[in-house]
């Protein structure tokens, strides 16, 4: 049975909370048995004023009593606008300790992702990237808890935590299987909406069922109370009341018999009338009531505060109260004595001389009794004491939001300027919060298409749709200067892309192209639109488009970098149609200054983006240049990793590293980088290109690995199936689905699958046989049911790889020529292929031709030389084959690698 009076050294917020309390010690004696434990959640709920900053401090008591290091901080309603402010109040103890080189030396490469985000590090030129700098604070907060364990998170008022720190804590809570700590965040039930629900969904989740749903106090745990605050004395009737106009809430009861103390009144029947009229007091309206008896300077030094919302200091809310020192200090002690205000708590971060209401809902109170008007004046003047403090326009920035309207040109400039700090940092919701109340202002008729212009592109990733209307906007209206105009188009057509809007984005580049006189800019947008044309999976919109690319590319020489993504995207498109791949490389080459790619042309410059320098890669790695694509696969991955950029483009990065391991034949460092390549899609979202090009690269790695199950399983979980997305995939996607589909045993419906993909290609032109695959698969499945089809279909192959040129072209289709014939013709056939693939830097493919020709001249040699290359690729399924052959020969087993079984 629940004892009704708590220990003594508990507080009367703690009453009948003994289950509660009991609950935490269990998770921090956890936390401290065992340093290499998981680290778990512990999530209090419940409504406001039910004691869960209370059970928040006994938490930190009970912590440190045992030598935890405890790290707190408390969201706040009127500062949810703040990007990182709970998690930098959450880090401050830990970031205060150290030394700025001491700082650098923890969070080493994620110094300059994490540290502008957390306030101790200048943010770089190119805005942040918000998955970034989430795995940078998630790394951050790892490496400083392993300094510090046993270390306990206490987060209160989750609720109103601002949205940057919640997806934060939502990514930190999934790694704690990896790292002992112990995170205990309090929130009411409701009040959260949009992806703050969701990430804090995803911190229930890692709680499980490790959650305090806390009630209210019991009819008895009430009387208990009374007594013990009023004495024994206290009689029945008199303790069913106070129950009765509380409701049980623990906040409501100790705030009521408070009053009852300081009023005096005996705690007997005949008083009990007097309750309720007090209780109201407590909140809403009857708070603002007694505030405004406690005279005009106390009522307006309370609402400075509740402007300021957190590190309220008698000095600042002076200044914005409008108030000489001396009686701001006499308003604040007054405020402490009446239990307003108080010293900052113990889950709260400290802060000297500060001040902060003595509940949340008492500061709720006072902050929405403030007349809009005066309200509206009160934050333009805080947001000037926190410019003049030095804290810069994005800190004052959640003052800006809420000034009146006024035409205010300088306004429109600071929220500018504000937004600009909060790209800078990765937090574009808070950019875009700024530039859509500059809109509001509104802007002078020549600055608000510039407006328009940077609220386009601060949603570009994160809301296509609001791009598209924000961009259309700005470019229907005079103001934009060529060079911006010629931008706002292809970030508008981007956004059209990310939408799935891809024959309306050609359209767009394509009438603004016309707008142009001749040279750079025009230029420019004709080569993205080849590009987006480039791209595009279904019929070719524009008739005659390579041959115009072809003309127009012929005329550059790589003078600037218009000219070379014009040769780049010729090089795609003529290595995509399986055009002489000497002529491909050369144009590539010419692309490149020096070998490398130019200034202003590198991953990360935003003025063309990543689709043109893959296809640049992807147009060697298809051509046999490995080398060179491996090298621009690499350099994207670090590119984005040292710029921190977490989410599509590394997705990106490591999908086209792991195609070009493929390829070399490094299978099993291909698996791995691509699951990290789907992990991060994932994160990002399904269905969505870089996702499929994870999947598809994927699942063409295990099934060359020989790993057919784990294909099939991989593809049934991550719906790697029709519908296929509008943007091409490397390598063909229904070329894998229908080799994956045979390999399961489910004939027809991968001959089915590589006719659908016979169709695609050639509605595309797509006519290089490594690139698009379909036709050797499909001619070995139409073998016996349609041995004439499968001969023309080889024959076709054939015929095209010797127009693409490349060993592995020539050599995959002798594979498949020599499939489809038997005795010394089949021998001779797979011989060639041999020849060919030796040749190729594809030593999975030359592995796979080995075996072949090994298994059909009855070779113990050739086999032996293809079980040893199939192991180094480690193409386990095809290794099983060879060793199955040379067990058929009688021939001696060949030696295993150091390290690797024996299947």
């Amino acid at each position: 049975m629940t004892k009704v009076r708590p220990a003594a050294a508990a507080s009367a917020s703690l009453w009948e909370r003994d289950k509660e309390v009991a609950a935490l010690e269990r998770v921090v004696d956890t936390l401290c048995a065992d340093g290499s434990s998981s680290g778990r959640v512990h999530l209090l709920r419940g409504d406001a004023g039910l004691g869960k900053t209370a059970l928040l401090a006994e938490t930190r008591r009970i912590a440190e009593a045992r030598g935890c290091t405890v790290w707190s901080a408390r969201g706040g309603e009127t500062l949810r606008s703040v990007p990182f402010n709970v998690v930098r109040q959450l880090l401050q103890p830990a970031l205060l300790s150290l030394h700025p080189e001491e700082a650098r030396e923890y969070l080493g490469d994620w110094y300059d992702i994490a540290g502008p985000a957390l306030g101790i590090a200048e943010p770089g030129e190119i805005p942040a990237d918000p998955q970034g700098v989430c795995d940078g604070l998630v790394a951050a907060v790892t490496r400083l808890a392993r300094r510090d364990w046993p270390l306990v998170l206490l987060v209160d008022d989750a609720h109103w935590a601002d949205q940057e720190t919640l997806r934060w804590l939502a990514a930190f809570v999934e790694r704690l299987d990896e790292l002992s700590v112990l995170v205990v965040v309090a929130r009411r039930p409701t009040e959260v909406k949009g992806d703050s629900a969701r990430y804090l969904d995803t911190v229930a989740e890692a709680a499980g069922q490790s959650v305090t749903s806390l009630s209210v106090l019991t009819p008895e745990a009430v009387a208990g109370l009374t007594r013990a605050t009023l004495g024994e004395h206290s009689d029945d009737p008199f303790c069913r009341e106070v129950w009765a106009v509380t409701g049980g809430n623990p906040y409501d009861t100790v705030e009521l018999l408070a009053k009852v103390q300081d009023r005096a009144l005996a705690p007997g029947e005949s008083s009990a009338t007097e309750l309720r009229p007090l209780n109201r007091s407590a909140r809403g309206g009857g708070l603002v009531t007694r505030l405004e008896q406690l005279g005009v300077d106390a009522t307006r030094f309370a609402m400075a505060a509740a402007i300021l919302g957190a590190e309220i200091t008698v000095d600042q809310a002076a200044r914005l109260a409008g108030m000489r020192h001396e009686v701001a200090v006499r308003c604040a002690e007054l405020l402490r004595n009446s239990r307003i205000l108080t010293a900052p708590d113990a889950v709260a971060a400290p802060a000297d001389d500060g001040l902060e209401f003595v509940h949340p809902l008492i500061a709720t109170a006072v902050y929405d009794s403030i007349p809009d008007g005066l309200r509206k004046a009160m934050h333009g003047i805080a947001a000037q004491v926190v410019i003049d403090a030095g804290k810069g326009l994005a800190a004052a920035s959640r003052h800006l939001l809420q000034v009146h309207a006024d035409d205010d040109e300088e306004l429109v400039e600071q929220l500018r300027e504000a937004a600009r700090e909060h790209l800078a940092v990765g937090a574009p919701d808070a950019a875009r919060r700024c530039l859509e109340r500059a809109l509001r202002e509104p802007p002078a008729p020549d600055v608000h298409p510039h407006v328009l212009y940077e609220l386009g592109c601060a949603t570009l990733l994160t809301s296509p749709a609001r791009t598209i209307e924000h961009l259309r906007t700005a470019l229907a209206m005079p103001g934009l200067d060529n060079a911006k105009r010629v931008d706002a188009v292809y970030r508008l057509s981007q956004a059209l892309t990310h939408n799935d809007q891809l024959e309306e984005a050609v359209r767009t580049v394509e009438a603004e192209a016309a707008r142009q006189t001749t040279g750079p800019a025009r230029m420019r947008l004709q080569a993205v639109q080849f590009m987006w044309e480039g791209i595009y999976a279904g019929e070719t919109t524009s008739p005659g488009r390579s041959q115009k690319l072809s003309t127009l590319a012929a005329t550059c020489s790589g003078r600037d970098n218009a000219e070379r993504a014009l040769l780049i995207l010729r090089g795609f498109d003529a290595m995509t149609h399986g055009e002489n791949a000497e002529v491909v490389a050369e144009l590539c080459d010419r692309a490149l200054v020096n070998g490398r790619l130019a200034p202003g042309l590198g991953w990360t410059d935003p003025e063309w983006g990543l689709e043109l320098l893959m296809m640049l890669a992807s147009s060697y790695a298809y051509t046999d240049r490995l080398d060179r694509a491996e090298a621009l696969f690499n350099e994207a991955l670090r590119a984005y990793t040292t710029a921190g950029w977490s989410g599509g483009h590394l997705a990106v990065a490591h999908a086209y590293l792991g195609l070009g391991l493929r390829r070399r034949g490094r299978l099993r460092e291909a698996e791995e980088t691509l699951r990290e390549s789907l992990r991060i899609a994932e994160r990002v979202g399904r269905g969505l290109p870089l996702y499929w090009s994870a999947i598809c690269n994927l699942v063409d790695t295990l099934l060359a690995r020989g790993h057919t199950e784990e294909a099939w399983e991989i593809s049934e979980q991550y719906g790697f199936a029709p519908p296929y997305p509008s943007t091409i995939v490397l390598p063909d996607p229904r070329s894998v689905r229908g080799r994956l589909l045979l390999a399961v045993g489910r004939t027809q419906d991968g001959i089915n699958e590589l006719e659908e993909a016979e169709k695609a290609a050639a509605v595309r032109g797509h006519l290089n046989p490594v690139m698009v695959p379909w036709a050797a698969d499909l001619a070995k499945a139409l073998v016996t049911q349609d041995p004439a089809r499968a001969a023309r279909l080889a024959s076709d192959a054939r015929r095209q790889a010797e127009r693409f040129g490349t060993d592995t072209a020539i050599g995959e289709a002798l594979r498949c020529a020599a499939a489809l014939e038997t005795g010394q013709r089949a021998v001779r056939l797979a011989g060639q292929a041999v020849t060919y693939l030796e040749a190729s830097p594809c030593q999975y493919e030359h592995a796979a031709a080995r075996v072949e020709f090994g298994i059909l001249s009855r070779s113990a040699s050739e086999l032996h030389r293809g079980l040893t290359l199939a192991r180094s690729c480690d193409a386990d399924g095809l290794a099983d084959q060879a060793q199955t052959a040379l067990d058929a020969l009688g021939a001696p087993a060949v030696g295993l690698v150091p390290g690797q079984k024996r299947r």
